[in-house]
């Protein structure tokens, strides 16, 4: 019996797991979180109709996912640092990028697999090739597995992509700040009303405000800025109060909506900086594994793609491993033939958007690039 490893429980992984098993091949998943709950899965997603939605229609939970879609999420509005509306769309229904909660949409992938699908606590420091294309994974604990086939959904900072690859994340020179309203439509109407139903761009040159509702009813908030790398070491986050006050240095003739999305923020500012894989990222066929998701085209956000090519990695993988029973590198090798091109082009996308959203004439570059659409 093959033994299939895939090392993390993100969507990619799960996904992937999930279109083994209901083509009846069993697949291990090592996590290192402590369980299912350790820690919150982020915001809003909007799964797209050209990979996201084809890996659950391929994973046999499309009907599952449409009752988890947050109705009137598609909305979006376009502002600049002034407050002044450049664009305002209601979401009428017949959109294809619909919105979920990330932390539905990955229980809704668990709760799909075996209940020992998932070894959680299961902290990678180490994995080696063995003879015959098989490969040994070391956990924290001490104890080892070994794979005949190992795949690598472990993020950015991959312990797996060394056994492919020499690449590593690099800086965007964009960073994030993550901020959170509790109870938007009662503790914080102004703020509900500047974020509308949906997503909010407002942006201008190097900085701007990326927010969206969620389905509870908070705003998640994405501050960006184009800083230096070593910037979140000079802010002290653990002092919400100092650094609002940080933050808000940096947007001083911003419109008092705006900065009211820091000044109103409840509990800790998470600060992250956007870093990315190169563009064109692709490593030699190595026998017995292979990567998907961030640790194989970790991109900016301003593409959307990331958890949507994770979640198709990994049902395409799943249907190549199927499809070549028995041959497991001739399933890798028609992965990767194919994931290679997809990869750099959504890449590039991304990228390229990151520059647009933040350019000198922001957000009319946005506005146009829409409008090209």
């Amino acid at each position: 019996m093959t033994s299939i490893v895939i090392v993390g429980a993100g969507l990619g992984g799960l996904t992937l797991a999930r279109v083994l098993h209901i083509n009846g091949i069993a697949a291990t998943i090592y996590e290192a979180e402590a369980s299912a709950t350790a820690r919150t899965q982020g915001g809003m997603l909007d799964i797209h109709a050209n990979n996201g939605q084809i890996a659950l229609r391929t994973a046999h939970l499309y009907d599952e996912f449409r009752k988890i879609i947050h109705e009137g999420g598609e909305a979006m509005r376009i502002l600049d640092k002034h407050g002044t509306v450049f664009a305002d769309e209601t979401d009428d229904g017949d959109g294809d990028r619909p919105e979920v909660d990330r932390g539905q949409l990955r229980d809704l992938l668990l709760h799909s697999l075996p209940p020992d699908t998932v070894r959680w606590g299961a902290k990678v420091v180490e994995a080696r090739p063995l003879p015959g294309g098989r490969h040994e994974v070391v956990f924290a604990d001490g104890t080892a597995v070994t794979a005949d086939v190992l795949v690598g959904a472990d993020g950015a900072w991959s312990r797996i992509r060394p056994l492919l690859s020499p690449a590593t994340p690099t800086y965007t020179g964009m960073s994030f700040v993550e901020i959170d309203l509790h109870d938007a439509d009662v503790r914080h109407p102004r703020a509900a009303q500047v974020v509308g139903a949906g997503m909010l761009f407002a942006l201008g040159a190097g900085k701007g405000f990326l927010a969206h509702r969620e389905t509870d009813g908070s705003l998640h908030i994405y501050c960006a800025l184009r800083t230096p790398q070593d910037w979140i070491s000079t802010v002290d986050f653990t002092d919400p109060p100092a650094a609002k006050q940080a933050l808000l240095a940096h947007f001083p003739d911003w419109s008092p909506d705006l900065r009211a999305l820091i000044e109103d923020a409840d509990g800790p500012l998470i600060p992250r900086t956007l870093n990315t894989l190169p563009t064109d990222h692709r490593w030699p066929r190595t026998p017995g594994v292979t990567l998907l998701g961030d640790a194989a085209h970790l991109m900016s956000p301003f593409a959307g793609e990331g958890a949507n090519l994770a979640m198709l990695d990994g049902a395409l993988l799943g249907q190549a491993l199927a499809e070549h029973s028995g041959d497991i590198e001739g399933a890798l090798t028609a992965y990767e033939k194919a994931l290679f091109p997809r990869s750099e082009e959504s890449s590039s996308e991304a990228a390229a958007n990151l520059i647009l959203c933040f350019d000198d004439q922001a957000p009319q570059s946005l506005i146009d690039q829409f409008a090209a659409h």
